[in-house]
């Protein structure tokens, strides 16, 4: 076969590939002195060396070589699976997934989701067949019964090949299913922000951003139910309202709100500060002002809440990838029950809560 005819078949329709040995027969060397020059161990002389880079260009045996290099790195690498790359907060735990992996010399493969559960049973199946270290499954999501079974299935199934599922910002999924799990404190932080509304003198307090199912906006409804509890406040089904996590839909859920009748709430409790810039533009575009008329907190304390002033709840999100990394690999390497580690949250006060005045 010519060099040309080589060539095609190397990299035309894909049926072969071009081998070390054709290299080194092109190259007239061994294949042992190929193999050192491209892995940069070996001191061959001038003349050498270019015989043997010539025959890898002729050949288009570079890009075969690294392709076949990324396979042998697949046991080094950590993947991380989230609902969205342009959010805020799965970007930052992201960013601390592969900050950390690059400190533990391990490479990063990410999928996303646009949060639906089938496409995400189905990206850990295939991240599993890349064999990496760790499958890290970030943020919300709506786990049913089939879910939970199907992705305890694939837990047991990674456990048996040396990997790790790592549940991160999400609850386990029981007792018996082989997964790491990092979360936050999702529940008390969205105690702590309702109690500062209420200690502030706001009673009637509308909830935006209720998902039924959805495992991150299920605990923050339920640390805002029990703080009105603790409080004494009768809840108010009439003031959750339902929504996704995304600021189009905070303005949508405030603007229909409105559209409803006067506001027969004294402040709003976001499901994130996402939601809150969009209800706050709503309500601003209503002739009402925060803290002036409404008072507001959010949660997550990410762009845009400083911006606008915004009280709200900071969660570590880099943290919380780090430290999913970290537990994945250290529990690799240590065995045992699998760890399962929930970060503080804290409120960061602003200028976006009024005290009620009562006389």
């Amino acid at each position: 076969m010519n060099s040309l005819a080589r060539k095609a078949s190397a990299s035309g329709d894909g049926t072969r590939h071009t081998t070390i040995r054709e290299v080194a027969e092109r190259a007239g060397v061994s294949v042992a002195t190929v193999s050192r020059i491209l892995s940069g161990t070996y001191p061959a002389a001038p003349a050498t060396r270019s015989k043997v880079m010539r025959a890898v260009e002729e050949l288009d045996y570079v890009a075969n070589h690294h392709a076949r290099a990324l396979q042998g790195t697949t046991r080094k690498s950590i993947a991380i699976i989230v609902n969205s790359v342009i959010s805020p907060h799965y970007a930052h735990v992201a960013q601390g997934v592969q900050t950390q992996a690059a400190e533990d010399s391990r490479l990063c493969q990410i999928g996303t989701t646009g949060g639906d559960a089938e496409r995400e049973l189905a990206m850990v199946q295939f991240m599993r067949e890349q064999h990496p270290e760790a499958v890290i499954l970030v943020g919300n999501v709506n786990a049913d019964a089939e879910y939970r079974a199907r992705m305890s299935r694939y837990a047991h199934a990674l456990a048996a090949i040396g990997s790790r599922l790592v549940l991160c910002g999400r609850p386990p999924l029981g007792p018996d299913v082989p997964a790491v799990v990092v979360e936050y404190d999702n529940t008390g932080g969205a105690f702590a922000a309702t109690s500062h509304l209420l200690s502030n003198g706001h009673k009637r307090i509308l909830y935006l951003g209720r998902r039924p199912g959805f495992t991150t906006a299920d605990a923050r409804i339920e640390g805002y139910r029990k703080a009105l509890a603790a409080y004494g406040v009768e809840p108010d089904p009439g003031l959750e309202v339902d929504g996704t996590y995304e600021r189009f839909e905070g303005y949508r859920m405030m603007k229909e709100r409105l559209a409803a009748g006067p506001p027969d709430y004294t402040a709003v409790f976001s499901g994130n500060d996402q939601i809150a810039a969009g209800a706050r533009q709503a309500l601003l575009e209503h002739g009402l002002r925060v803290p002036e008329d409404i008072s507001m907190v959010g949660f997550d304390d990410l762009p845009p809440a400083a911006d606008i002033d915004l009280t709200t709840v900071y969660q570590p999100h880099e943290e919380l990838g780090r430290t999913a990394v970290r537990l994945a690999l250290e529990h690799a390497r240590q065995g045992g029950p699998p760890p399962h580690t929930i970060l503080g949250t804290h409120l960061v006060l602003r200028g976006s809560v009024r005290p009620i005045v009562t006389s």
